[in-house]
């Protein structure tokens, strides 16, 4: 799916190149980790896509934002994704499901370390 790239604003550029599926937490029910690229400027960012179907029956909650982190940090999160032998399995038991996955003591999945800012993931049609 195509994103619009917040650093060099190209439409349909910004797109996710990697991702890994994370175990539900206290608020969400869906939580996706992901590696974004452009095309057009090389900008690499993480992103998490969290969804939460708690509550009433019609209601759906999505959050889904991009976050800028440290270079180092950012291979760190690439080669985790990369190691893990079922990335769309969120029941995965391998070591980086099981780094990337760690929750607070109220059951909050901890997410990322490091963020320099966030940006929010707009959808674009654009090429």
């Amino acid at each position: 799916m195509p994103f619009a790239c917040p650093e060099c604003g190209g439409p349909g550029s910004l797109r996710i190149i990697s991702s890994i599926e994370l175990q539900p937490d206290s608020r969400s029910d869906e939580i996706a980790l992901q590696i974004v690229a452009c095309a057009r400027c090389g900008f690499r960012a993480a992103a998490v896509y969290e969804e939460s179907r708690r509550g009433s029956l019609d209601s759906e909650a999505v959050d889904h934002r991009g976050y800028r982190v440290p270079e180092d940090a950012l291979a760190t999160l690439i080669a985790q994704i990369d190691a893990c032998p079922e990335p769309t399995n969120r029941a995965c038991g391998c070591e980086s499901h099981r780094q990337l996955s760690r929750t607070d003591e109220f059951g909050r999945w901890t997410g990322l370390a490091e963020p320099a800012g966030s940006f929010p993931m707009e959808y674009s049609t654009g090429d």
